[in-house]
């Protein structure tokens, strides 16, 4: 039987989590960030954790960004194939959602039109970028993430040969953060896509980043690339936003996926602190 959700409820939505994800930082991040102050060995790098915890109070208290940058809105949308949308077209709706929140809200608008050139402000932080994904069901997921600017632009894709394997995987991640330096505002949560295409390592990269901070992987080999990926990452002593320290990463999610004979994708996709994202489900 298939279940109509409005477009206005989409709207609504969208406009709500925009607003949450920029003001209230998750429990499972500030879990993280209260873990590594406890277990950080610089004093410079415990002392930056709690700044970035105290922000965190401060932003929700007073109901303030807790970053200067709002980031690009992703949205990703799991719809279930008995769903209909009634009432209004769906991207329009969520397009609605971003700009009603960010003007309303007095988020920063960060999106330019013609990036190569007049890079004209569109004044409303639209249009968002969306993802959708047909899933079993009559229900609709509405998950939004706040994407800074710094840590995106970290963003690598290797095009592996085979050959390279699990090795080749580690210290492609290892360099690009060790690249990456204090630039993307760490303590990080990389999002790995391995596997698949180009562009699905890429998606695959950047959906991990919404999964629960350190919950691992459901596959234990994929599990134990996490842990080994996160261990080297942080003997790199980059640290709390560049600083020094072992605390340069708070987790490593990895997605693994089938993949042509000749190919080994791999995407690194980088969060920073401010791992800003929320869902709700209609």
């Amino acid at each position: 039987m298939v279940r109509e959700v409005q477009a206005s409820q989409i709207t609504e939505t969208v406009a709500r989590l925009c607003r949450e994800v920029n003001y209230n930082l998750g429990a499972d991040v500030l879990a993280a960030l209260e873990k590594a102050a406890t277990t950080e060995e610089s004093p410079t790098g415990r002392a930056v954790l709690r700044q970035l915890i105290e922000n965190a109070r401060i932003a929700a208290g007073d109901g303030l960004p807790l970053c200067q940058d709002c980031g690009t809105a992703v949205v990703f949308l799991d719809i279930g194939q008995d769903v209909h949308i009634a009432g209004g077209d769906l991207a329009p709706a969520v397009e609605e959602g971003v700009r009603r929140s960010y003007v309303d809200a007095y988020l920063r608008k960060s999106i330019v039109r013609r990036p190569f050139s007049a890079r004209t402000n569109t004044g409303d932080n639209t249009p968002p970028i969306i993802h959708t994904s047909i899933v079993p069901g009559d229900r609709l997921r509405v998950s939004v993430m706040a994407k800074g600017g710094g840590a995106e632009n970290m963003t690598r894709l290797a095009m592996l040969k085979p050959a390279q394997g699990r090795a080749g995987v580690i210290e492609t991640v290892v360099t690009a953060v060790d690249a990456a330096g204090g630039q993307p505002c760490p303590p990080l949560i990389i999002g790995l896509g391995i596997g698949g295409t180009a562009e699905a390592a890429m998606l695959a990269a950047k959906r991990a980043l919404l999964r629960p901070v350190g919950q691992p992987s459901p596959d234990a080999e994929t599990a134990e690339l996490e842990d080994e990926i996160l261990a080297r990452i942080n003997d790199l002593g980059i640290g709390p936003m560049g600083l020094g320290g072992r605390t340069t990463a708070l987790a490593v999610h990895a997605v693994a996926l089938p993949a042509h004979i000749a190919s080994l994708p791999v995407a690194v996709n980088f969060q920073c602190h401010s791992a800003r994202h929320g869902e709700a489900t209609l």
